[in-house]
């Protein structure tokens, strides 16, 4: 595999992380909280991230959502988590394995391939009031007020209540069960010569931008892809600060593309 990756935090230490082994890339999203977690996000995704990529590298051919389960397992015993009341991640793994390419996704993270992109929307397929109060708003040209601020604290309130449950959705937090629910793919080598994977914060204002030629993306070396964040960046900052052409709920969330090229052995 030919891995080229860059990050661009929202304002300090991102909550998005990036592990590479030799044969897997690793990322993670941090869930921002505007609600108080007894663990900065950052740290619990830092620290996930690292149990993958020891265990990946370990056991390169390991079954992933067991692999993800022992991992959230060891992660919340670390921090002495309690399910409920925790930080959160999305996952996802790229994981090239014989003639196959192998893929788990928790959360809304995106791995977008030769004619298809995979995620997990289910986060987003939840009817909450907030979410779109909060949107309506900024499109309306509202700004981030402190109504604003109230909506998202009752947005991640409904969300909890939501969280890792049936008729719900499921994200890396304190209970190992929720791996089980992760999507999975596999894919021929021979049919996905490249993907790239991207967290939500960066490809919703790619997308927005025009800034989604994935084919050649998937050929682009860690400077070129950081030059494409930065633009978005740039963008959410001088033409779009109140957020009223592309409603979010920060003006800039934490950005990460990795480009991946399977190539010939």
């Amino acid at each position: 595999m030919r891995i080229a990756a860059a990050q661009l935090p929202a304002i300090d230490d991102s909550d998005d992380k990036i592990a590479t082994t030799d044969h897997a890339v690793i990322m993670l999203d941090g869930a921002s909280a505007f609600v108080p977690v007894p663990v900065p996000a950052s740290a619990y995704a830092d620290h996930l991230a690292e149990r993958l990529r020891l265990s990946l590298t370990r056991v390169p051919d390991a079954d992933l959502t067991a692999t993800l389960a022992e991992a959230i397992r060891e992660t919340a015993d670390h921090f002495d988590l309690a399910a409920g009341e925790s930080p959160s991640s999305t996952v996802t793994i790229a994981r090239e394995t014989g003639d196959h390419l192998d893929l788990l996704l928790l959360g809304d993270n995106l791995a977008i391939l030769p004619g298809e992109i995979i995620t997990d929307d289910r986060m987003d397929q939840l009817d909450l009031a907030p979410r779109t109060k909060y949107r309506q708003r900024l499109a309306a040209g509202s700004g981030y007020d402190e109504e604003h601020r109230r909506l998202l604290r009752e947005l991640q309130d409904q969300q909890a209540q939501c969280r890792n449950r049936v008729d719900g959705y499921w994200i890396a937090e304190a209970d190992p069960a929720a791996a089980a629910q992760a999507i999975t793919a596999r894919r021929s080598r021979s049919a996905t010569p490249w993907l790239v994977l991207a967290t939500d914060g960066a490809y919703n204002t790619m997308h927005h931008l025009a800034l989604d030629d994935w084919s050649a993306l998937a050929n682009a070396d860690s400077g070129q892809l950081h030059a494409v964040l930065s633009h978005c960046h740039r963008w959410e900052a001088d033409d779009d600060p109140q957020a009223q052409a592309l409603p979010r709920a920060k003006r800039h969330d934490d950005k990460s593309l990795a480009s991946i090229m399977l190539t010939d052995r």
